[in-house]
């Protein structure tokens, strides 16, 4: 006969948990590069047009 069923569930979980915890640390390391703490003002600014439009462009005098 084989491994018992245990030690083979008990891999199952362990691998299970190995893999949520590397899904974690990528998503928290891709929040951290796309943290927008860093960004110029100029990107972070917005406009509104003649019409309530929110746009990228500053509006022309």
């Amino acid at each position: 006969m084989g491994r018992s069923q245990n030690s083979f569930i008990k891999k199952q979980k362990e691998k299970k948990k190995e893999m949520k915890k590397k899904a974690k640390m990528e998503k928290k390391k891709e929040r951290q590069e796309n943290n927008l703490k860093g960004a110029e003002l100029s990107e972070m600014i917005a406009y509104v047009d003649d019409e309530g439009n929110i746009v990228d462009t500053p509006p022309e005098d």
